[in-house]
């Protein structure tokens, strides 16, 4: 199954580890670290040009989305049932 992030992105939810609220960047800073981490390493992706709502976590990168969590979440959870 796919999950729709935003714009044109779409990712496969075998690969989807976490979804959390842009908040929690500036919140945590073991987020924070990880974000940077990630951004040294190329593997972050802003989704389209809205502000984004939160970060979705693959295996292998991390999404800005501009969709909310709770819609990520609800369309996640579709997929499984």
């Amino acid at each position: 199954m796919y999950l729709h992030l935003g714009g044109e992105k779409i990712i496969r939810t075998s690969q989807l580890v976490a979804i959390f609220d842009i908040s929690i960047e500036q919140s945590s800073k073991l987020s924070r670290q990880f974000i940077v981490h990630a951004q040294k390493n190329k593997e972050v992706e802003t989704i389209g040009e809205e502000d984004p709502k939160s970060i979705v976590v693959t295996e292998h990168k991390v999404y800005y989305s501009p969709i909310s969590t709770s819609t990520l979440k609800k369309r996640a959870h579709y997929l499984e049932g």
